[in-house]
């Protein structure tokens, strides 16, 4: 009961994350000024809940870990200047499992006739997502930088998965983000922040990342990979119900059509996935 309780609160932080940060770019908050006061309020919140075990600021993967981390945060705040926030969620949760799909291949790791053909569904929906015209319009250049962001995503989490100690090394990585992020301050600093969007640049930092990746960690391993996998399926349609009801922004045809293809490609193949990998994405 526990388990199933703080599973389903860490998916719903997860998804708050397109919530807050499409209304707080909404609001006016200039998208690069919100991913900066996120990663550092996240940093925050992870150093203080790492203080008493230690905070990991080296080793050969943080620096990439960290790179990704604010590739991804970048490419995400920069999206919602236009994608409605269930629709940024689906692209970027299509790409990351694409993503974690091709990086297991290039390890090496054998996939079976299932795997690849629900990985094919995913990939054709996640295409007709993106594909102009119809009922479905999307700023190419947005759609884009949301792929970009699920790419990164995709890479931190496969660096995650050998991180011995999870929560130390995600507050490195939040902290050396926060530095990194101070390279982008000329293209941002003046910029509007509305007090609205500072509050959610916060709440995402500070609680939908922080404590929900320090949640996620926490449970991931408790799960296998299916049930894991299947469970994160649950994130991009959280994000759509909530868009549509907190938001106004209400799913079209075509987009219900293709996130329906993603999801059951993505199913299909985390259920058809190796049980020998003991941790989820």
């Amino acid at each position: 009961m526990k388990l199933a309780f703080l599973t389903a609160l860490a998916l719903c932080f997860l998804a708050a994350n397109s919530l807050l940060t499409r209304a707080g770019v909404l609001d006016g908050t200039d998208p690069l000024a919100f991913a900066a006061i996120r990663v550092a309020a996240g940093a925050a919140m992870l150093a203080l809940l790492a203080a008493r075990r230690g905070i990991t600021l080296t080793g050969g993967r943080r620096w990439g870990a960290a790179t990704a981390l604010l590739v991804y945060l970048l490419g995400f705040s920069l999206a919602y200047r236009s994608l409605d926030a269930g629709l940024g969620a689906l692209i970027l949760f299509a790409t990351v499992q694409i993503g974690l799909f091709a990086l297991s291949l290039l390890r090496g790791e054998k996939s079976g006739p299932i795997r690849l053909l629900g990985m094919g569904l995913a990939l054709a929906g996640l295409v007709w997502l993106l594909l102009p015209g119809g009922d479905l319009q999307t700023d190419p250049v947005d759609a884009l930088l949301m792929v970009t962001a699920g790419l990164a995503w995709a890479a931190y989490s496969f660096a995650g998965k050998y991180e011995p100690k999870p929560l130390a090394g995600s507050a490195g990585n939040f902290l050396i983000a926060t530095l990194m992020m101070g390279a982008t301050i000329p293209f941002w600093y003046g910029a509007q922040v509305t007090g609205f969007g500072a509050l959610m640049a916060v709440i995402s930092g500070a609680v939908a990342s922080g404590l929900g990746y320090a949640m996620l960690f926490r449970v991931l391993p408790l799960m296998g990979v299916a049930t894991s996998g299947v469970a994160q399926l649950a994130v991009p349609v959280i994000a759509m119900v909530a868009g549509a009801i907190l938001l106004g922004e209400w799913p079209t045809a075509r987009a219900m059509a293709a996130g329906g293809l993603v999801l059951t490609g993505i199913l299909l193949a985390v259920l058809r996935q190796p049980m020998s990998n003991s941790k989820g994405s």
